[in-house]
């Protein structure tokens, strides 16, 4: 092996014309994680070489810690052909190894150092050799040629570079296919320029600093290590995107403290990973609008504020204000003027037609009635195979239908007063269903696709319908994403449901399933927004009776989807309880007997992690095993039945008295909802189940008593799987 030459820190960056926003963050972390890894697998970095990303508007760039000037030579074996190939009978190199050694670049010579060693049945022939490490060029610019080629670019375009620009390799002009135009490199080794080139460019030591404020340009770089101090001082850029995410935040708290008391800026890390990618050297300002404005629902505002300005709209954080909107805004500047009126002035001047738009938006939809929008519903085509919203709006009414008719069904006692209250609530889910699509329709829903539920609840409030159903309207939605609240009445809750349930069936139904990473209809968002509020409502409810009831709505549309449908429900009901915490095993374990009722998921799992806590939960699992795999085995042969007087042993008769005993107590706090209980009163059968199985032969000669035996067993497996399926807890 030979020595490395001497280490130092590397420094490689791209510059480039603005790079997507919504795309930057990821973009910086890859072009950094995979350079550094080529490095890395090269052996001209260490494994746990320090790696600093850098991401700005203009700039990709990676800081490696630790880079050699070559790697270290390694020693490579490498297999050439069977020994019987390689060699005549008297042991002299054949025509075939002699030409296998020239391709290697060895000689006749080398035939003497070949070893002979097994390689499975037969001898093989192995050639050792000196691999030299690669040199830090070679090495890098395999490394940039990998980073580039892996980087996850949203959309590629094509660009002429022309000679002169970066040093391009040959005259006149070169087409270069990247993600915006690339005009500099820059790849430092301490402070040697280390030569490789990427997209037409050769690799200085200079870069470009901010477009307007920088106070040098170019930036030469001293070497790798001043690269993110020389850019702040010189360039007047914050080239870290970690670092100028935590400016914007703080500045964005300061700007809000000093605009009033209470006062606080929206939370949004999408808009803030956004903004981060859209300046290189922060600076925060606040600018206004007026109050009149605030009659428009807040969410119509901060939706235009954020998403066509990238504005940061500040919310009163008062006791009670329950973070209601203000008329105050905090723009993220990328420049710094002596007086920033002009830019305050400039935004707000830019604001004011987009808040007036929703106003005039808000205005215009309330002319009309949520119910006057219904017939409109028949010209919205919402799937080529399932028809138009009108036709679908049917189907959840049908199935919101079914869904109260189920709820009613499992409340037990059902009374007058139940009775009463699922009649009105039938009626409250049919209106709530009936106009829950029609804000479609609306201008403002028209322009902003994302208030879609939201303004139909603020549209119902204004009709004054029943109470309760703009509330529903509002959250037919919900869950949207993960950690989303759920609907806060009943009446949302059926057309929730109702509403997922129909395009989890009616996709499912047309052979529209999710493949791999793509789920263009998002069913998995769909099926745990079911899930979570069948189970967080402790619903009593039965998925499948649920799928069964809401077929009918489809008619002839669809094919059955229930079983597929049914196995994508219980996928991801144990991917959400994994990450919830649960242990596999213990998910394994209640999702085997495929519970209808999502409910009473979580307190199974309670019950199935208190049974693991006791000392007799082992031998019970894998008893419990052992007599699964007996009753499997006598499979055609064994009913859950016996009679006493064939109990020769007294260990079977141990064991029959004693699930007399357990077995009702089980029974009846499993019927009572508790499930811990019902587990726990099974420790009681550890010591004759081990008495059993120790002392007694199931397999008997005599027929009826192995019959008898094997419904003993069969018995004790009833008796121990109602909760869960303990065989699955077992090592």
């Amino acid at each position: 092996m030979t020595s490395v030459d001497t280490k130092a820190n590397l420094l490689v960056e791209l510059f480039v014309e603005e790079l997507p926003p919504k795309a930057l963050k990821k973009l910086g972390e890859s072009f950094a994680t995979v350079l550094a890894d080529s490095l890395k697998a090269q052996g001209l970095a260490a494994a746990d070489a320090a790696v600093t990303s850098f991401a700005s508007p203009r700039r990709l760039a990676v800081h490696v810690a630790a880079v050699a000037g070559k790697a270290a030579d390694q020693a490579v074996q490498q297999k050439l052909m069977p020994a019987s190939v390689g060699l005549d009978a008297s042991g002299n190199a054949t025509p075939a190894l002699l030409k296998k050694l020239a391709a290697l670049g060895a000689g006749p010579e080398a035939v003497a150092g070949l070893k002979r060693a097994p390689d499975g049945k037969a001898e093989a022939l192995f050639y050792d050799s000196v691999k030299a490490g690669a040199t830090l060029a070679e090495g890098l610019q395999k490394a940039l040629d990998d980073a580039l080629a892996k980087l996850p670019i949203p959309k590629v375009m094509t660009y002429q570079l022309q000679q002169g620009e970066g040093a391009s390799f040959q005259p006149g002009w070169t087409s270069v296919n990247f993600v915006r135009p690339a005009h500099g490199l820059v790849a430092l080794h301490g402070a040697a320029v280390v030569p490789v080139s990427a997209l037409g460019l050769k690799a200085g030591n200079s870069t470009q600093g901010h477009r307007f404020e920088a106070k040098v340009s170019p930036v030469v770089l001293r070497d790798a290590d001043s690269y993110a101090a020389q850019l702040r001082d010189d360039g007047a850029v914050i080239a870290s995107f970690a670092e100028r995410r935590a400016e914007i935040v703080r500045q964005l708290q300061a700007a809000a403290a000093k605009a009033g008391s209470n006062l606080k800026p929206i939370d949004d890390d999408a808009l803030l990973d956004e903004v981060t990618a859209l300046v290189e050297r922060p600076n925060v300002l606040t600018g206004r609008f007026e109050q009149a404005f605030l009659e428009v629902p807040q969410e119509c505002l901060i939706l235009t504020m954020k998403a066509n300005q990238k504005y940061f709209p500040l919310l009163d954080a008062s006791p009670g204000k329950d973070g209601k909107l203000t008329n105050q805004f905090l723009i993220v500047s990328n420049i710094s003027p002596e007086d920033a009126s002009f830019v305050v002035g400039g935004n707000e001047r830019v604001v004011r037609p987009r808040l007036a738009d929703a106003k005039f938006f808000f205005d215009q939809d309330r002319k009309k009635t949520l119910e006057s929008r219904v017939a409109g519903l028949a010209k919205v085509v919402y799937h080529g195979k399932l028809g138009t919203q009108g036709e679908r709006t049917e189907r959840v009414r049908a199935i919101a239908h079914e869904i109260v008719k189920q709820w009613s069904l499992g409340t037990v006692p059902i009374t007058v007063d139940d009775q009463d209250h699922f009649a009105a609530l039938d009626s409250k889910a049919q209106e709530a269903a009936r106009l829950a699509k029609t804000d479609l329709l609306t201008d403002m829903v028209g322009e902003f696709p994302e208030l879609q539920g939201i303004m139909g609840g603020y549209y119902a409030r204004h009709e004054n319908l029943r109470d309760g159903v703009a509330i529903a309207i509002e959250d037919h939605y919900k869950p949207r994403f993960a950690g989303d609240s759920l609907p806060r009445n009943h009446t949302g809750t059926v057309v929730a449901l109702a509403d997922k349930l129909e395009t989890l069936i009616g996709l499912f139904g047309i052979g529209q399933l999710p493949t791999g990473d793509k789920d263009p209809f998002a069913l998995r968002r769909h099926a745990l927004g079911v899930i979570r509020i069948l189970v967080e409502k402790h619903l009593p409810l039965a998925l499948p009776a649920l799928v069964e009831a809401a077929l009918p709505a489809f008619g002839e549309l669809i094919q059955n989807p229930t079983e597929p449908l049914l196995t994508f429900f219980a996928d991801r009901l144990a991917v959400s309880l994994r990450e919830q915490g649960y242990s596999a095993q213990e998910v394994d374990a209640v999702l085997a007997l495929k519970p209808a009722r999502l409910g009473d998921v979580p307190r199974r799992l309670e019950a199935v992690r208190a049974f693991a806590a006791l000392p007799e939960a082992e031998a019970l699992a894998a008893a419990n095993k052992r007599v699964g795999n007996i009753l499997k085995k006598a499979e055609g042969e064994t009913r859950a039945r016996v009679d006493a007087s064939l109990l020769k042993e007294s260990a079977e008769a141990a064991l029959y008295e004693a699930l007399q005993s357990v077995a009702p107590q089980a029974q009846q706090a499993f019927e009572a909802g508790d499930y811990t209980g019902s587990l726990k009163a099974l420790a009681a059968l550890k010591a004759p189940v081990d008495a059993f199985f120790a002392d007694v032969m199931v397999n008997a000669d005599d027929a009826a008593l192995k019959a008898n035996r094997l419904g003993l067993l069969a018995t004790l497996h009833g008796a121990m799987n109602q909760v869960a399926d303990l065989s699955r807890l077992a090592a």
